[in-house]
């Protein structure tokens, strides 16, 4: 199981790079801040054992979100954001006699991203690439779906949708890296707007795993967003 903080090599990497286009800096650094939403779709990877009869799927989830960025020259802007996000999967058991019997997780995250975005083009349409990393807290989760019980006879079956308890194998801090790509316009001098799509792998299980099971799970997020900035100050204007 791998840790957050165990990224520093990557933070190194990241730091080099900003260094190296500071001193190179060609153009008037700039501030913005942002606010995005979307939509999401998540699904879940698992390793190491874990129950054979379970079936894991996608489940979409909306987000939103701010951040602030620093633009350090014309082709890279660092930034950093407080994110809401609903990290949602489902869960479906695959034995013939429990067909019936399915779990939605509807996993809710607040996201502290860190990203360099390398962008190329004009003045006003440009792409952009996006790398970078991540702190995530899981806030909690509502479950719903299909249980059952037996008895020496039957199976019964029985709805539920209710608030989940965490227990001590949840791991409620998770970290990982993300990978993105974009396309932004400049409708003014100020204003800019822009799509963007990101990927997000979580690094760290967000299941501990106890004496009986080992079965790390992490999340996987493919995000679709919509971006407003707002450019806040250039040093060019001074």
């Amino acid at each position: 199981m791998i840790s957050f903080w165990d990224f520093k090599e990557m933070k190194r990497i990241i730091i080099i790079v900003l260094l190296l286009a500071a001193v190179g800096n060609g153009v008037s650094a700039q501030w913005a801040v942002g606010l995005h939403l979307g939509g999401n779709s998540t699904t879940i990877s698992r390793y190491d054992g874990g129950r054979m009869d379970e079936q894991y799927s996608s489940m979409g989830g909306f987000e939103a979100g701010v951040s602030g960025s620093y633009r350090i020259n014309d082709w890279l802007t660092v930034r950093a954001g407080l994110d809401y996000m609903q990290r949602s999967h489902r869960m479906d058991r695959n034995l013939n006699y429990l067909d019936p019997v399915y779990t939605e997780h509807h996993n809710h995250y607040l996201l502290l991203p860190v990203e360099a975005d390398f962008s190329f083009g004009g003045q006003r349409l440009r792409g952009h690439l996006l790398m970078g990393l991540y702190g995530a807290y899981w806030m909690a989760e509502r479950h719903n779906g299909v249980t059952y019980w037996m008895t020496d006879y039957y199976v019964y079956f029985e709805d539920f949708d209710q608030q989940r308890e965490m227990n001590e194998y949840d791991q409620r801090l998770v970290g990982g890296v993300s990978i993105g790509t974009g396309l932004s316009y400049a409708v003014s001098p100020a204003w800019q707007i822009g799509l963007e799509a990101a990927y997000r792998y979580d690094l760290t299980s967000h299941h501990k795993g106890n004496t009986h099971l080992d079965d790390p799970r992490y999340l996987n997020t493919l995000s679709f967003t919509l971006r407003v900035d707002y450019k806040l100050f250039n040093n060019s204007e001074k």
